[in-house]
């Protein structure tokens, strides 16, 4: 395992998992505003971590192996956890949730397949799959913050479920891309 600052962020996202759960469930004499205020800031601190541990990583040449597998399980796990504590809490469709859950585990053990057979770049990250990303990473904080924002203006609530939305559709989108980018692979080696 390389010990290094972009995969101590990462780690710094599977530790804080955890955290976001203990605001939602630990009674820890927190208002409703200030639990939903502090989940967005630790879901929002996540989220930047992960840009900045791989922007090091390709700065300082500390890519490794380790890395580039740990990056995607501390996202996913993140995003998980998030996408269930919203569901609980009746911020999101679990219709939506298995949508999402779903399409990460199911291109997770794609490319792992892929990777196997030496045809991991066929369903290699593309542009619809980042669009899903930045989707999720935004309409996920609006729906834990779920209340207004810049004076009133902003209803968080409203625009985390369009932007949810938004994102299951891509989703879906991106699964069939890869799917279909995957589908000579899986008909030669099936």
């Amino acid at each position: 395992m390389v010990w290094n600052l972009p995969n101590l962020l990462t780690w710094a996202r599977i530790v804080a998992i955890p955290l976001l759960v203990a605001l939602f469930y630990l009674p820890m004499g927190l208002s409703e505003f200030e639990r939903n205020l502090w989940s967005t800031v630790v879901f929002v601190v996540a989220a930047i971590t992960d840009w900045i541990d791989g922007w090091l990583a390709r700065k300082w040449n500390q890519t490794s192996h380790f890395g580039a597998f740990l990056d995607p399980v501390a996202d996913k796990l993140m995003v998980c956890t998030a996408l269930v504590a919203l569901i609980e809490l009746g911020r999101l469709n679990p219709i939506i949730g298995l949508i999402i859950v779903g399409r990460e585990i199911t291109i997770s053990a794609l490319r792992e397949w892929m990777a196997t057979v030496g045809a991991r770049a066929s369903v290699a990250v593309n542009w619809m799959g980042k669009a899903k990303t930045i989707a999720q990473m935004v309409a996920i904080p609006f729906l834990l913050f779920n209340g207004p924002i810049f004076w009133g203006y902003l209803d968080t609530r409203v625009w985390g479920e369009v932007l949810v939305w938004c994102a299951a559709a891509l989703t879906v989108a991106s699964m069939a891309y890869y799917l279909r980018a995957a589908w000579p692979e899986l008909q030669k080696k099936g």
